[in-house]
């Protein structure tokens, strides 16, 4: 069963978050059976969420699960902006074919009005 669960250490992934200088770096890792099969690794700020890195094994919906995990999270902290700074340029691939970004774009706004919008999704696909 798959669970996406945020770590409370950063052994074998400080490589990442030493990208997040004096934030304080989190990783969410995606777990099947026990085994990481994928992370997100990102910070909080004052007014925006940073994302410095992800990995969802080329599992498009891995990828959709992860950010939105970040992105609940984030709004629950009354975070309404995240902001991708990935150093592999082709992980911005997923993100705009997901929705998350406009191509060429690296912020997410207005969190709380993305999330909201997927149980409109729903309600639609319910009637």
């Amino acid at each position: 069963m798959l669970e996406i669960l945020e770590r409370f250490d950063n052994e074998g992934y400080e490589h990442i978050t030493e990208a997040a200088g004096d934030s304080i770096a989190h990783i969410t890792e995606a777990m099947d059976g026990g085994k990481a099969i994928g992370f997100i690794a990102y910070s909080y700020e004052a007014d925006r969420t940073i994302v410095y890195d992800y990995d969802d094994g080329g599992d498009l919906m891995l990828c959709d699960g992860l950010v939105r995990s970040v992105m609940f999270k984030s709004v629950l902290k009354a975070i309404e902006v995240m902001e991708f700074r990935l150093c592999e340029k082709e992980k911005f691939t997923n993100l705009v074919r997901l929705k998350f970004l406009a191509e060429g774009e690296n912020i997410c706004e207005n969190l709380d009005s993305f999330m909201n919008g997927c149980q409109n999704c729903k309600k639609n696909e319910e009637k």
